[in-house]
């Protein structure tokens, strides 16, 4: 005895609504911008990398200071789509590349989004060189600096 196995159409239309009901409660996530990685960034030597080498290290930045020559930033973010809410951000991380007068790289900092707080990551600094003067020696070196005209004004 053959039997055959029919379908119900109801059974097969709630099937097909779980199928795509599963299918939208599956987060998506998407990537925006840019920022290079640690391995990259090991590369940038504080103080001895110039800013017209940094491009081909590490690559371009999504932007820059407003003055010329100031920093380069990469900023990279990661968004979490679910359903039918709102995308919301859930992780971002910011390099900001300064340097010096120079061209030279002075700093390199990683900030990162910790509870909607901007934190920082990592840090590495030049040393300034400045050496601890105290105020009395900082006003004995200015007396040479001043000119008559300024005082009169």
């Amino acid at each position: 005895m053959e039997r055959h196995y029919r379908m119900n159409p109801i059974r097969l239309v709630i099937a097909a609504a779980l199928i795509v009901l599963g299918a939208a409660c599956t987060p998506i996530y998407r990537h925006h911008g840019y920022v290079p990685p640690d391995s990259d960034l090991a590369l940038v030597a504080v103080g001895q990398t110039h800013q017209a080498e940094l491009a081909e290290l590490i690559g371009r930045p999504s932007s820059q200071g407003l003055l010329a020559g100031s920093a380069w930033y990469y900023v990279g973010s990661r968004w979490e789509h679910y359903g039918a809410r709102a995308p919301r951000e859930i992780d971002r991380q910011v390099v900001a590349i300064s340097f010096s007068p120079g061209g030279t790289v002075s700093n390199v900092e990683r900030f990162g989004l910790e509870r909607g707080r901007v934190v920082v990551l990592s840090r590495r600094v030049t040393d300034s060189g400045v050496v601890n003067i105290g105020f009395i020696r900082q006003l004995m070196g200015n007396l040479g600096n001043i000119t008559a005209d300024q005082l009169i004004d």
